[in-house]
């Protein structure tokens, strides 16, 4: 509990109380009185002044972070009812249409994300740079996922280098370990950025047309090079096992597109992928 006294009046921002409630020590005793409510469907008041947005799931409150503007909180209501209860969800804005090429991209987008993902997104304040890089010119992140799985076979391409995944790599540390001395060589276009900030964003396809995507970055403590974020998501849903050899590809072409092949320790099963990093790093 936080406490401000002022002359004989004391007020107090109690944690334990519900949002939007702001509590008042007096001589009198205790009283409480409401902040002024939101306009906004799914918006709160802050005690400090800032908006908090939240979204109820099964009963049970889904905090999607705070904002200083009660606008901007509101669209991130948005962008979770649109994710959690489909495009049909009640909106304070107009919501996404799949008439339109901005409103379908980002409808799919949402899909292609887990309610658990989208959430982080919103709490840490970068959905709309995902959502910015994810339509970058050439990236192929959407446009028809059985068009971008038939041009993985018509893209020259080189191998770059095999691994062999470790149990490590595949538990539950979120993490496959990129070997230095390939991560320097080839993905040396990257990896300066990794080591200077909290990663890159890179976007890999699999051979449906799914798009996975995972922070490359740069871990100080053990001196690795590792792919992170939505990693184990995809070792669950695909699932690998130790022993299952990953391949890595560059396209020959300037559009520095990177591809990843998965080969099932008893049997060839073949996942693809594409690199849209922009160039910009992860704040």
């Amino acid at each position: 509990m936080m406490r401000m006294e002022s002359g004989a009046a004391m007020v107090a921002f109690d944690s334990s109380l519900e949002a939007g409630v702001e509590a008042k020590y007096s001589a009198a005793g205790m009283t409480y009185s409401k902040l002024p409510s939101s306009r906004y469907r799914g918006v709160v008041p802050q005690p400090n002044g800032r908006w908090g947005a939240q979204i109820y799931q099964r009963q049970k409150r889904v905090w999607l972070g705070t904002f200083v503007d009660e606008a901007e909180a509101a669209r991130a209501y948005d962008v979770a009812a649109q994710r959690f209860r489909g495009p049909g969800a009640a909106t304070n804005f107009v919501p996404l249409s799949a008439e339109d090429e901005e409103g379908a991209l980002a409808l799919a987008f949402l899909a292609e994300h887990s309610k658990a993902e989208i959430v982080d997104m919103l709490r840490k304040h970068t959905y709309d740079d995902e959502l910015r890089q994810s339509k970058h010119p050439g990236a192929g992140t959407f446009g028809g996922s059985r068009r971008r799985a038939q041009s993985y076979h018509e893209t020259a391409r080189v191998m770059l280098f095999e691994k062999a995944v470790t149990p490590s790599d595949v538990g539950r540390l979120n993490r496959l370990v990129i070997p230095k001395q390939h991560a320097e060589i080839h993905f040396q276009f990257w990896s300066g950025a990794a080591e200077a900030s909290k990663g890159v964003l890179l976007n890999f396809e699999d051979a449906a047309g799914k798009v996975w995507r995972f922070r490359y970055s740069y871990w100080n403590s053990s001196q690795s090079y590792v792919l992170t974020k939505g990693w184990i998501r995809f070792v669950k849903e695909k699932k690998l096992k130790p022993g299952d050899v990953i391949r890595f590809w560059r396209s020959t072409g300037p559009e520095k597109q990177l591809y990843i092949e998965r080969r099932d320790a008893e049997s060839p099963v073949r996942l693809f992928g594409v690199n849209i990093w922009d160039g910009r790093a992860v704040r």
